[in-house]
């Protein structure tokens, strides 16, 4: 069931999924969901009855997919922006998905302390990007944050991940390519095995400028590389497997 009484304040708009009838609330200046999140929501492996968090979690499209997809038992969404936790928890209501979706407005540092340890089957999370070692940032804007490791760093949602997920529990996260070493160093660092890693391409023949990585907590040692994904065929088109992603056509996705 939808609720119909959301209100929404200025610079906002409510965009459709197309899935399921599931919308969402987003600025019309500032953070975007895009691409990389609705690939994330698709490549964790997500069991009836499991409880998943997504770390840093933005918009909430991915609790809100999840959810709509999957039949697990609890989402949480934990989010450091107080404005953008509220807003995602404004789209939470608005898809009828209370009684199994919920906003945290918390730090990815203070995870444990908030929910407790080995609490999760799942964790996800498409974490900021870049660090902040180049260029004039502002520490206090919303894309800066969400793009940037200004609250957080890559280390601290892994080491977050490590402690919040059961033994044998995923983590499955979308990053750039030029920091898998990083990854892969810092998931053995928290006893995380990396198990599949998949690259994804613009289209044929470019290369890929984004990862879909998966591990394990204390699993053994065993790393698959999947095949690549293209976004776009030789014509210009979304792929048939990206087609198939969107459930044919997800709106307003940042490319």
């Amino acid at each position: 069931m939808f609720c119909l009484d959301i209100i929404l304040k200025e610079n906002e708009t409510i965009d459709d999924l197309q899935y399921k009838g599931l919308r969402i609330i987003q600025k019309k200046e500032g953070f975007r969901f895009g691409l990389d999140a609705v690939l994330l929501a698709n490549f964790a492996d997500v069991k009836k009855s499991d409880t998943v968090i997504d770390l840093g979690t933005g918009t909430g499209i991915i609790p809100i997919l999840i959810a709509g997809k999957t039949e697990a038992k609890s989402v949480i969404g934990l989010e450091i922006q107080e404005d953008m936790a509220e807003m995602a928890q404004r789209s939470i209501t608005m898809n009828g998905m209370d009684d199994r979706v919920k906003i945290v407005c918390g730090d990815i540092k203070e995870s444990v302390e908030l929910f407790g340890a080995s609490k999760f089957n799942v964790v996800v999370s498409n974490p900021p990007y870049m660090n902040c070692g180049a260029g004039l940032v502002n520490t206090s804007d919303t894309k800066a944050i969400s793009r940037h490791e200004i609250k957080c760093t890559l280390e601290d949602v892994i080491k977050a991940a490590a402690k919040l997920l059961v033994t044998g529990g995923q983590l499955a996260m979308v990053h750039r390519p030029n920091r898998l070493v990083d990854i892969v160093w810092l998931m053995r660092k928290y006893s995380i095995e990396p198990k599949y890693i998949r690259f994804v391409h613009p289209s044929p023949y470019k290369k890929a400028n984004l990862l879909l990585i998966k591990g394990t907590r204390q699993g053994g040692v065993e790393l698959k590389m999947l095949e690549p994904l293209y976004v776009y065929n030789e014509n210009g088109e979304y792929t048939d497997e990206i087609n198939d992603i969107y459930c044919r056509g997800v709106g307003n996705i940042e490319k």
